[in-house]
């Protein structure tokens, strides 16, 4: 039998969902200035429109033109709705997963409510399955995605801000003991080492290869969103210890610090107010260059970063966490791909060695889990009934918040009445598989 083709597909009404080509760069560059605006602004973005014109026009390490669907209406050639699928992997406890980000969804107004957007998330699931992809992870406003799927459930941003009095400044005759400098080609594969370290402190990060390390460094176009500036923080001498990356343009009035790690060994405490110097003065700059005001330096790490713990009194705000919307096309699937971190668990706690079985209700399903001598031996589907409604429940999709590590159990207790356990073998299991744990994906775009 022949496959059938996922695309082009008629829609109906006289539109057709395809992938996008060459010529529809110019049209789906105006698409995206149009709708990927912040409320009540009246001009484009440009940072996204260099992003959409980035991923259409230049070489990406994950991504090619076809990767964008479209919807064209026949009648007038216009191109009225459209997103994309950038492939990427990530890891989970150090396990590579395969993940799709969906991004630059976008609707011409008098389009939506068609189900246009959900046309398209269909065809990317459906490359999803094909690709290999454990995961499906975006970013966007409250609740929309869940209609697709998805559940906000992984950590998503997080930041302490300091302001011009915590910028400690240097005594009369004391020279700098680091210093920051624009990083180069030969300084990517101690970048990457640095980030592949500190990654191990997330239960979800990006894995970053050479290719990806090339593209942060020098593949986006000037004005993309998406395109950090990389430093490297070296000492007076010229050795390096570390290395950082923040965002080109002001944010709110203030400088955001993306990332910021050190060789290990080295003291937070002693390379940071050089750093914040460093920070300050080029945020004075930039504001001075776009003609916009500054004021505040912006540690964009996440809840939970070293560089927290070494200066605390000086990062005097903070905002929680926002986070990623995830979906899970196959639960049993993912539980026996990051088996190993779950036996770890295990085997670190007071449930090392345990043998028995779990059934977790999701109401209308369920997975049954058979552990055996500390190994996870079974993972399947498994349907509650009256008699048997399992050891554990959780309503919709709160159980991959406790996946994520984003929620304790005790949290979707609290939040969710009809999220409970049975006993405490339920409990003490639970508990000790998914602990919260945090998260910083620094994700390809």
């Amino acid at each position: 039998m022949t496959k059938e083709p996922t695309v082009p597909r008629d829609l109906g009404d006289g539109l057709i969902l395809r992938q996008a080509m060459a010529a529809d760069t110019e049209p789906l560059i105006a698409l995206h200035a149009l709708v990927l605006r912040d409320p009540g602004e009246q001009e484009p973005d440009e940072g996204v429109i260099a992003w959409s014109r980035d991923l259409m026009e230049r070489d990406h390490p994950t991504f090619e033109m076809g990767d964008f669907t479209v919807v064209e209406d026949a009648c007038s050639g216009a191109i009225v709705s459209s997103l994309c699928l950038i492939s990427q992997t990530w890891s989970y406890g150090g396990i590579p997963l395969g993940v799709g980000r969906p991004e630059l969804v976008a609707t011409l107004p008098e389009y939506r409510r068609r189900g246009l957007v959900r046309a398209q998330f269909d065809l990317i699931h459906r490359w999803g399955v094909e690709r290999g992809q454990h995961v499906q992870a975006i970013t966007g406003i409250p609740w929309f995605y869940r209609q697709f799927g998805y559940e906000m459930g992984l950590t998503l941003g997080g930041w302490r801000r300091a302001y011009e009095p915590q910028v400690p400044q240097l005594k009369k005759g004391e020279t700098e003991p680091y210093r920051v400098r624009p990083a180069e080609e030969a300084d990517l594969p101690l970048i990457a080492q640095v980030y592949e370290g500190a990654s191990d402190r997330y239960l979800v990060a990006c894995v970053r290869d050479e290719a990806l390390w090339r593209y942060e460094l020098s593949g986006r176009s000037e004005k993309n969103v998406n395109r950090r500036e990389l430093r490297v923080v070296e000492m007076a001498e010229g050795e390096p210890v570390g290395f950082l990356a923040f965002a080109p343009s002001l944010w709110e009035r203030a400088l955001a610090l993306t990332v910021y790690e050190l060789k290990p060994g080295v003291s937070w405490l002693a390379v940071t107010p050089g750093v914040m110097r460093y920070l300050w003065a080029t945020g004075v700059n930039l504001a001075a260059q776009g003609k916009k005001k500054f004021g505040a330096i912006s540690f964009n790490l996440g809840p939970e970063h070293p560089v927290y713990r070494a200066i605390s009194g000086r990062l005097p705000h903070a905002r929680k966490p926002y986070a990623w919307y995830v979906r899970v096309p196959d639960l049993p699937g993912f539980l026996r791909h990051v088996a190993p971190v779950l036996e770890r668990r295990l085997a670190e706690s007071p449930l090392a060695g345990h043998t028995g079985e779990l059934k977790v209700s999701f109401y209308q399903d369920g997975l049954r889990l058979a552990l055996e001598d500390g190994r996870l031996n079974v993972v399947e589907p498994w349907q509650p009934t009256v008699e048997d409604d399992g050891a554990a429940s959780f309503p919709g999709l709160t159980f991959l918040q406790l996946l994520f590590g984003y929620r304790t159990l005790e949290e979707l207790e609290y939040a969710f009445a009809d999220c409970w356990t049975k006993d405490d073998a339920a409990r003490a299991l639970l508990e000790t598989l998914f602990p919260k744990q945090p998260s910083l994906v620094w994700a390809m775009a």
